[in-house]
């Protein structure tokens, strides 16, 4: 069964940090294009990061640029999203997904996690 499981998320001051797990199973990730997208109550998704399937190309959003920094373990199956000076903003559902088009914008991805909430408030 291919699934994909997001772990890390929780709840931490402005200006902390948090380190998203992305873990597949049933399928080996290292194919795959892996993205981290956030929603947001009453807000459309959005595109956080990216991950390439072979040379580790990464694109991010402008919002997270600098903060966010995302990798690939493939021996674990595992994509990670290391989120620094978190702020108010960055609280979301965050969601990783797997798929062959490197893209922020979603519809090219063919698995979805279920998500991880993060929450960020003093």
């Amino acid at each position: 069964q291919v699934q994909l499981v997001e772990s890390g998320g929780g709840l931490v001051q402005p200006g902390g940090s948090l380190r998203l797990s992305c873990a597949a199973s049933g399928f080996h990730l290292n194919y795959y294009a892996i993205g981290w997208f956030r929603q947001a109550p009453g807000k459309e998704r959005e595109g956080v990061s990216c991950i390439s399937a072979s040379d580790g190309l990464t694109y991010y959003a402008d919002s997270v640029k600098g903060r966010f920094t995302i990798s690939r373990d493939n021996a674990k199956n595992t994509v990670y999203l290391q989120m620094n000076s978190l702020k108010p903003e960055d609280t979301a559902v965050y969601y990783c997904a797997a798929g062959y088009w490197l893209s922020l914008g979603g519809n090219e991805y063919d698995y979805w996690g279920q998500g991880t909430q993060v929450t960020v408030s003093s």
